[in-house]
């Protein structure tokens, strides 16, 4: 008989993801252990941010459970670019054509 063990691998955090997340000032994150450690050094009111708890989150569950690096690549990305405007958001608007009536 075949036992199966219940205990969980340990985390993979060397895992490179598909292509490097770029910082402003600084060396690009290539691993999933880079931008934790990236995250960790943030301020104690910036790391609270939602964007910031879902990359960390995210980053947690792909190192332990395996799967795509892409999402979590995302998420750093979006948490990395949350104060720039979202252009592509806000509709353009024309102005309304006014007639007038000459009589």
């Amino acid at each position: 008989m075949l036992k199966v063990s219940k205990i969980a691998p340990p985390p993979d955090c060397s895992r490179r993801f598909d292509g490097p997340i770029p910082i402003q000032n600084g060396k690009p994150l290539f691993t999933l252990r880079e931008a934790a450690t990236f995250i960790t050094m943030l301020p104690k009111a910036e790391q609270q941010a939602t964007s910031w708890r879902t990359a960390a989150e995210l980053l947690m569950m792909v190192a332990e459970r395996g799967g795509d690096t892409m999402v979590p690549r995302i998420a750093m990305m979006k948490a990395l670019h949350h104060r720039e405007p979202e252009s592509w958001t806000t509709p353009r608007r024309r102005r309304a054509k006014t007639y007038s009536i000459i009589r």
